[in-house]
């Protein structure tokens, strides 16, 4: 009898402190709630994590029919955004009358860090060329694939004439006093600098591209812009991969201008601090474009160096596999005898274009491409591409992992295996798109001058927590025992 006793005793006594538990714990959750409520913000992680009962069921009804006809309605906001296209969305957005022009400082360089390289002289005290009167030309052939630098300039300095806008909305204008802007803009054109000035001559030491990149490290690193923010808001252009070589590594904490991050360690160059821009197609644009699926005879394009080192080395491979496919195109040419209208004439035959990594993940075959309307078919790894925080490349792109289009007929099979529709939706999406790759003079609304130039302010924000971050101590007395110490070499990108 005394062990029943035990046993009941023990069993009630374990109910009574689960009781207990259980309402302690509700007691809990409701004061909890009730907390939440009285801030005025809305917690749905905790509500979620809550159990579902008809107490709290009841107490959140109030709350629950305030919110839900807001909720519906952004959730449905979203969703119409996102499927009216990358384009739509992207014009919502920058045709917003609200939108902040970019304000840029421009040095001053002297004329031999610019238009002195294209064979313009300086005429009196002015560093610049009158561009109401003449406009200096760029070299043609290759070198016009890397001319950002140039379109870019001459975009800031027509921004001074309000009378030559012609009804376009300036995505970036020039200041002169340099604390009123966003970012400091280095006139260095540093890529055909490369291509016409990178060869040592006789009797010298030193190229003039080496010798002008030191004058410029010189230049920068003595100015007061450079100094209050250790470089970080200063826009430096080298789109060509092998420009600037010598000053990259002492004017890595500027934002750079590139065309890939191929030839740079990523404490020097990255994705979160640079900006990437398009290359300047050299072929001929497809205007008036009536072709078709069926009238493009040519499956698969491509004309170019075959034999490359490197991650190019899979031209080679790719050669050797699609050579002897009938509707296919795979041959070496370059420039020379005709090269370019070969080339203008093959891609606007052609339904896919291939874009493989080179020397360097990226080449300016894909701008072609999008100027021929010959759906890109990319096969290269590590490519980084312009504005794709607002563009979807996959909407009128093909990608094809490497370690995939070395397989024996996977890439041929793959692309044989896309249908009309689905190529004629591409095609329909390449000429909608096309004009965010065009660099002209007068930049247009949402060409490639003015796009580089939006994506150079979408990094503003960064550039600024970065400066004042850095500038946190900067009143504080120095410990004149040991204290930091600077290195040549970055160790971040703070």
């Amino acid at each position: 009898m005394a062990e029943r006793n035990v046993h009941l005793m023990g069993f009630f006594g374990r109910k009574s402190l689960f009781s207990m538990f259980s309402i302690t714990s509700i007691l809990f959750m409701l004061s909890l709630l009730f907390v939440m409520r009285s801030t005025g913000r809305r917690h749905f992680f905790y509500l979620n994590v809550l159990p579902k009962s008809k107490v709290l069921a009841l107490s959140e009804e109030g709350y629950s029919q305030s919110s839900s006809q807001s909720d519906y309605e952004v959730s449905n906001s979203n969703r119409a955004v996102s499927n009216k296209g990358t384009l739509e969305k992207y014009n919502v957005l920058k045709c917003n009358p609200s939108k902040q022009v970019l304000k840029v400082f421009m040095y001053d360089l002297p004329p031999q860090f610019h238009f002195e390289l294209l064979g313009w002289k300086a005429e009196g005290k002015s560093v610049w060329p009158d561009i109401r009167k003449l406009v200096p030309t760029y070299p043609g052939g290759l070198n016009v694939q890397h001319s950002i630098e140039y379109w870019l300039t001459l975009d800031l300095l027509l921004s001074e004439f309000d009378d030559n806008l012609n009804g376009r909305s300036a995505s970036a204008i020039r200041v002169h006093n340099s604390s009123e802007a966003d970012v400091i803009f280095v006139p260095f054109f540093s890529s055909v600098c490369y291509n016409r000035f990178s060869k040592v001559k006789q009797k010298k030491k030193t190229s003039p591209n080496t010798l002008l990149q030191q004058k410029l490290v010189a230049f920068l690193t003595a100015q007061e812009e450079w100094k209050r923010s250790g470089g970080k808001d200063h826009i430096i252009l080298a789109h060509h991969p092998n420009s600037l070589l010598d000053a990259r590594m002492k004017l890595w904490p500027a934002m750079f201008i590139l065309s890939d991050f191929g030839r740079y360690p990523p404490t020097v160059a990255n994705v979160e601090k640079d900006v990437i821009a398009p290359y300047k197609h050299v072929i001929r644009n497809y205007e008036n474009d009536t072709s078709d699926f069926d009238s493009r005879p040519t499956l698969l394009y491509f004309q170019g160096a075959i034999y490359r080192k490197d991650g190019g080395s899979i031209r080679q491979e790719l050669f050797y596999m699609l050579k002897d496919e009938k509707d296919v195109h795979f041959s070496f040419g370059s420039i020379l005898k005709g090269g370019i209208k070969q080339a203008t004439d093959g891609m606007h035959s052609s339904k896919f274009c291939l874009n493989i990594a080179g020397d360097t993940p990226s080449s300016n075959r894909l701008f072609d491409a999008i100027a021929s309307h010959c759906v890109p078919v990319i096969i290269s790894d590590e490519i980084e591409l312009p504005y794709e925080d607002v563009l979807d490349y996959s909407e009128f792109c093909i990608f094809v992992r490497t370690s995939d289009a070395i397989k024996p007929n996977f890439l041929i099979n793959f692309i044989r295996s896309i249908t009309k529709q689905e190529w004629t939706r591409m095609w329909e999406r390449l000429k909608e798109i096309e004009n965010l790759f065009e660099y002209r003079y007068p930049s247009k609304d949402n060409d490639a001058v003015q796009m580089v130039w939006q994506a150079i302010a979408r990094k503003v924000p960064t550039v600024n927590f970065k400066v004042h971050k850095s500038s946190r101590y900067s009143r504080s007395p120095v410990s004149k025992e040991g204290g930091l110490k600077s290195f040549p070499l970055p160790k971040n990108i703070l």
